[in-house]
């Protein structure tokens, strides 16, 4: 594996290569993150990952100063998964004078859920994101799909800005218990760990809901909310949405109640989880697929 540190360098690297596979992401890698890389060694010519701690995503008072910076372990982990160069600039590098010129992204879709409980949480992303897509010029760009609202504004942003790349999104990788792979999980003590299975539950629990039948969504969410709530958590929302535009579906939409996904964000003491079960149409219910029982989750195409 070959590392680079400056763009010019990743460019030198890269130049002998027409088509690279690139996943981008903040270091601290798990499973889920390999899964990914996998996926793109068969996808391109070439495989990329980034790692990166991104500064413009994290509002002031979260965690980017004590974000996990795993270094040596990250590339052990890459080198052994058959990563081909690994970019990893410092912030210098990246942002060699202050960013301020910033991808805004459509306030429909990016102001909404994540967006609301961290504003301008997507702004950072899709900078970061754009910044390093000019970087790599990757054919392919692999992300998962447990940060559901983030693959869809990125993909959006690729077709509204008529980038040359193919977004493909991965099935959420899990845990033996069903809680899904993050970074972030590594804050959790054994205590949380255990507790924080809860959440896939809950989505399980609302989506059965919806799938008998149920149709009113602020009561079954406010329910929800409220069952974690009890267990000490501090829910931000969970709830039902059009899987087209994150908006909730209308009585009389036929074709929304066959399309859905439910979308949960909570606190676990000082750790925000996030998750999401995806639904797809069925001739007699909603029937919610990616499900959060004791398995790993396997990669797919597209989303």
């Amino acid at each position: 594996m070959q590392i680079a540190r400056s763009v010019s360098d990743l460019r030198a690297l890269l130049a002998p290569y027409r088509a690279p596979a690139f996943v981008a992401t903040m270091g601290n890698l798990h499973d889920g993150h390999i899964a990914l890389l996998h996926r793109a060694r068969d996808l391109g010519d070439v495989s990329v990952a980034s790692i990166f701690v991104n500064r413009l995503q994290f509002l002031p008072h979260e965690d980017f100063d004590s974000y996990p910076r795993t270094w040596d372990q990250d590339c052990a982990r890459l080198e052994a998964a058959g990563c081909d160069v690994l970019f990893a600039p410092r912030e210098a590098d990246l942002y060699p004078e202050p960013q301020t010129f910033k991808v805004q992204p459509d306030p429909a879709l990016a102001d909404i859920l994540e967006g609301h409980y961290r504003p301008g949480f997507f702004t950072g992303v899709c900078t970061v994101v754009l910044k390093l897509f000019n970087c790599v010029q990757p054919r392919h760009a692999l992300f998962g799909q447990k940060d559901y609202q983030q693959l869809m504004v990125v993909r959006r942003m690729v077709q509204q800005l008529a980038l040359p790349i193919e977004i493909v999104g991965a099935q959420t990788e899990r845990a033996a218990d069903g809680l899904a792979l993050s970074s972030r999980n590594g804050y959790l003590d054994a205590a949380a760990r255990a507790e924080a299975v809860q959440l896939p539950l809950a989505l399980r629990a609302l989506a059965d809901a919806v799938s008998g039948g149920r149709r009113d969504l602020e009561a079954l969410e406010g329910e929800a909310m409220q069952a974690l709530a009890a267990r000490g958590w501090k829910p931000d929302y969970l709830t039902v949405r059009k899987r087209g535009d994150l908006l909730p579906p209308a009585a009389d939409d036929d074709a929304g109640w066959h399309s859905l996904v439910v979308l949960g964000a909570a606190r676990l003491g000082a750790t925000r989880l996030i998750d999401n079960l995806e639904a797809s149409a069925h001739p007699q219910a909603t029937h919610f697929v990616s499900s959060p029982t004791p398995h790993r989750g396997r990669l797919a195409g597209s989303a």
